[in-house]
């Protein structure tokens, strides 16, 4: 069953287009189903039997996974299995109907504009850092993009001219999202002479001249900035700010959507700029201003 995840893989690389860290939790996951089997039964040949995935869900349970982890575990397998049916390696069986555990609706986190604020008033805007970590967050809040979009923008994702940024979000799809005046500020600030420090630096470090890249953002070794780094930054600054806990970076993200619904943006017109498949995800920041509306009545109504 290995040689057929192998394939599963690489045709989830070469035909379908996923991301790097999509195809290795997929990679994860099944392993792990593979492994489960091999360690219970000694074979990973029966994957068609429908007690197979129920007691794998029951392991995983057992194991003190999420509610979320376990759903994302079971829909890998689904897939992959789904895969070896249209191979014709996998007869349709009972296993398409082992349902997956009820998630909990938990709404999504997000920072008050007044906190946003704050937040972005905090990067020192005398060292090319300082520079770069405002830019980087104004982007984040100004477009709503994730942090694995953003350490795939190049200098030429943002078109200054337009304000707008090209994306490559999930399943390669791209969009083009509009970048506010705050955001192209800030960007223009860190190309103008921030950026080229920290290239140089990293051409001093390395003992080369000829170091080259198109990444937009750059650790202070003049490397493009990975998903570690900017999650690294953005909890630097949540520390010094002193806000709420369970705020993280993708927070930016959600603050830009649940903003934009308050002031009475188009839900259809917010799940684009966020790149939802599923108007349903989208909903999810309705229930936010909802509570935010309660919130403000209950604070400012004489008799609420």
């Amino acid at each position: 069953m290995y040689k057929y995840l192998r394939k599963f893989i690489n045709y989830m690389q070469v035909e379908k287009n996923f991301s790097s860290m999509t195809i290795k939790s997929y990679r994860e996951d099944l392993e792990q189903l593979l492994a489960f089997m091999q360690e219970r039964y000694g074979s990973t040949d029966y994957v068609e039997r429908q007690w197979i995935l129920r007691h794998f869900l029951a392991y995983l349970m057992d194991k003190g996974y999420s509610r979320k982890t376990i759903a994302r575990k079971l829909s890998s397998v689904r897939s992959f299995f789904r895969y070896l049916q249209r191979e014709g390696v996998l007869k349709e069986g009972k296993w398409a109907n082992v349902s997956t555990p009820r998630q909990p609706r938990n709404l999504p986190t997000f920072l008050y504009y007044h906190e946003v604020e704050s937040l972005l008033s905090l990067p020192d805007m005398k060292t090319a850092l300082g520079c770069r970590d405002r830019a980087l967050m104004e982007l984040i809040y100004s477009s709503g993009i994730r942090v694995g979009e953003i350490v795939n923008t190049t200098l030429t994702s943002v078109d200054f001219a337009q304000r707008l940024i090209k994306v490559s979000g999930k399943g390669g799809n791209e969009r083009i999202i509009p970048v506010g005046n705050k955001a192209i500020e800030s960007l223009l600030t860190y190309l103008s002479g921030p950026r080229e420090q920290l290239l140089f630096t990293g051409r001093k470090r390395a003992n080369q001249n000829d170091i080259k890249t198109d990444a937009l953002f750059l650790n202070r070794f003049g490397s493009p900035l990975g998903e570690r780094g900017v999650r690294y930054i953005f909890n630097k600054y949540l520390h010094m700010a002193s806000l709420k806990e369970g705020i993280s970076p993708h927070s930016l993200r959600h603050s830009f959507a649940t903003h934009l619904l308050e002031r009475g943006a188009d839900l259809r017109m917010v799940q684009e700029l966020l790149g939802h498949v599923s108007i349903s995800t989208t909903q999810l920041y309705t229930h936010i201003t909802k509570e935010r509306l309660h919130e403000v009545y209950n604070s400012a109504h004489p008799r609420a």
